[in-house]
């Protein structure tokens, strides 16, 4: 039954907000640091050893009962972009009500009430895994394949990317994946023991830059 919870979370089919998002890609395509399948997996690889890794902590975190709002603050402290902060608000504002309609909770709830505008959408997918009957290693995964699925479906857009290249990028990205989670899981254990201090804070300038500069284009494809 878990395993199949999982799968109906990680759906990019689940009504959370994410298919209007680019995670970044719509701006590094004007750029020109995206241009084709190589530039992608690049791409890819740095959000999922900077944003992936950060966002799948907090997600971990979430799912093992870490105090949200907490993990809420933290999530902003790693967020150094005003754009990207609202539209993680956003995205877990969206995924909030999708997640209290589909697996209702009191935690859910109680997220809600405690943020009306939207925590950010890392907490808000722990605390939804958790709601789900998911654990720690369950809500990592949607968050790190969040991060770079995404992003492979938005060039295809952007660019008319042939799609079994961008699924090929995905495939190769699978090992890294696997090592990403290992440590978010890993850090997010040790919140007991010395805060959400322990979480990791890496960051990636470019693509923090990126959001503050896609945020002011009066025409986007994307909101992010």
């Amino acid at each position: 039954m878990a395993r199949a919870t999982l799968l109906v979370l990680a759906d990019g089919r689940f009504p959370a907000g994410g298919h209007a998002h680019s995670g970044g890609a719509e701006a590094a395509v004007k750029a020109g640091r995206i241009t084709g399948a190589a530039d992608l997996e690049a791409f890819c690889r740095g959000r999922l050893h900077t944003a992936g890794l950060v966002s799948a902590s907090l997600a971990a975190a979430a799912a093992l009962g870490v105090d949200p709002v907490e993990l809420d603050s933290a999530a902003d402290a790693r967020t150094p972009s005003l754009a990207l902060r609202v539209a993680s608000r956003r995205l877990g504002r969206q995924l909030t009500r999708a997640a209290r309609a589909t697996w209702p909770s009191a935690e859910l709830d109680a997220l809600a009430r405690e943020f009306p505008k939207g925590a950010h959408q890392a907490v808000v997918l722990g605390v939804t895994a958790r709601a789900a009957g998911l654990g720690a290693d369950d809500a990592a995964y949607c968050s790190v394949y969040e991060s770079v699925s995404g992003v492979a479906s938005a060039t295809v857009r952007l660019l008319s990317l042939d799609p079994f290249d961008a699924t090929g990028v995905l495939a190769r990205l699978a090992p890294e994946m696997d090592v990403v989670v290992g440590a978010a899981v890993e850090a997010a254990r040790g919140v007991g023991g010395g805060g959400v201090g322990v979480l990791p804070a890496a960051s990636g300038p470019l693509g923090e830059i990126g959001a503050e500069v896609h945020a002011a284009w009066p025409v986007r494809l994307f909101a992010s």
